[in-house]
């Protein structure tokens, strides 16, 4: 079994040469969590400039899809770097944006179902901006909704339908009017002090009940924005019924559905697209991440008859360029190949092998998630649920230090969103440290 090698203190005398320039020249507002040197990586497993190897279990934020420089994603890169690098999909076309933009379309139809397009960028927040767009140049309405907790991006429209952390907007306000901030499920710390059992998903109920009632007319409300999981909102998997029932007020009032699958999506939870398991279709998708690989991509896909706005209003130089969009037709075609019903099974284990250790660490207070986007929620004390954001950055840095890449989510959450291609022992060898940690520590 393979396991991480720490050979110096961290940072290293190089890692911490190079740390030492990027303070000087890069700017500040990037959030480093600890001072990991990313010099090379395959699979897993990622070497700093001193000889250190880690066990990632962030893979890039959760856009690694396939793991570090799979062999048949580099190959579709070198392939097509040969070919073509640039032609601006905006104004001419070439066939890997084509192709990509069918293959994507036809995932994301299911039968029996409408047409979809595809627009693409190269990020994230620039799918969510692109949705934003179109939602209220088809539907000519202004207002929208979208979830505390929340983050869509950075963006200012994508950043506008954020709320995930003050900082995202501090100095920045005003922000794009019209947009409406509403709680999510988070069941494990229920707004309304509820409990699920018995609550009749009263989250729902109070949009209709409240908001639409006193203060937003559901006629001018352009698009409901979701995550189908909350990711930097803390790893949040709402109960069963939640999408039905909101997607059923959507369809009340003429309100286009928009999910935000950037970091749910492409295959991480066992499903192309996390909204499978909620039996939602939703009118607009906006994906990136683990599209490609690695690679800077972004795509929004609509209903066809929805993403009917003309000519030049809206584009991207850059968006699906085409190494990127080449990258990402490997990508799925990996995915479909397996790499889905991977993340199933790795993600019982891993949820399993958490759940055991919670019952005798008592400051793992919640375990939950779909596939290989898991969470857990440190507390200070499972009766008050009071949060430890200390505690949790502590486990990060302490796991670091033992070669296991973790990062932080919501207010005192750990994320686990490895590669898809994880294998049984890398499972067991991220356990095995991760208690460790927790037991040197508490």
């Amino acid at each position: 079994m393979k396991y991480p090698e720490i050979r110096t203190v961290l940072p290293g005398p190089l890692a911490a040469a190079l740390i030492a320039i990027d303070h000087e020249f890069v700017s500040p507002s990037y959030t480093r969590s600890y001072p990991l040197i990313a010099e090379s990586a395959e699979g897993l497993w990622i070497r700093d400039p001193d000889g250190n190897v880690f066990l990632d279990f962030t893979a890039g934020i959760a856009a690694c899809s396939t793991g570090h420089c799979h062999p048949l994603v580099v190959q579709a890169i070198k392939d097509q770097a040969e070919l073509l690098l640039h032609m601006s999909g905006t104004d001419f076309y070439y066939p890997s944006q084509i192709k990509l933009a069918e293959r994507l379309a036809n995932l994301a139809r299911g039968p029996g179902e409408r047409a979809r397009k595809v627009y693409f960028g190269n990020s994230g927040a620039e799918a969510v901006e692109a949705a934003f767009k179109l939602a209220r140049w088809h539907t000519r309405r202004e207002l929208n909704l979208a979830f505390f907790g929340a983050f869509h991006g950075r963006t200012m429209g994508a950043l506008s339908l954020t709320a995930s952390k003050t900082i995202q907007k501090k100095h920045y306000n005003p922000m794009v009017p019209g947009i409406a901030h509403i709680p999510y499920p988070y069941c494990y710390r229920c707004p309304y002090r509820l409990s699920h059992a018995t609550c009749g998903t009263a989250c729902v109920n109070w949009i209709e009940d409240t908001l639409f009632r006193t203060s937003v007319p559901p006629e001018e409300v352009a698009a409901i924005f979701v995550e189908p999981i909350q990711g930097e909102g803390g790893y949040i998997v709402p109960p069963p019924e939640f999408h039905q029932r909101l997607y059923a007020i959507a369809r009340r009032y003429g309100i286009l559905y928009v999910a935000d699958e950037v970091q749910s999506g492409m295959g991480r939870t066992g499903k192309m697209f996390a909204m499978e398991h909620f039996g939602v279709a939703p009118d607009i998708i906006a994906v990136a991440k683990g599209i490609a690989s690695g690679l800077p991509l972004g795509a929004m896909l609509a209903w066809a008859d929805i993403m009917n706005w003309e000519a030049g209003s809206h584009a991207s130089t850059f968006g699906g360029n085409p190494i990127s969009c080449q990258a990402a037709l490997a990508t799925i075609a990996l995915l479909q190949a397996g790499l889905m019903d991977n993340a199933t099974r790795r993600g019982e284990q891993l949820m399993e092998g958490l759940l055991k250790m919670q019952q005798s660490i008592e400051c793992m207070g919640d375990v939950r998630g779909l596939g290989l986007m898991v969470g857990v929620e440190l507390v200070k004390d499972r009766e008050t649920k009071e949060r430890a954001g200390d505690w949790r950055d502590l486990v990060v840095q302490e796991a670091f230090r033992k070669g296991l890449l973790l990062l932080g989510c919501g207010q005192s959450s750990i994320r686990f969103c490895p590669a898809l291609t994880v294998s049984a022992e890398e499972i067991d060898v991220c356990l095995e440290i991760f208690e460790a940690v927790l037991r040197k520590i508490f």
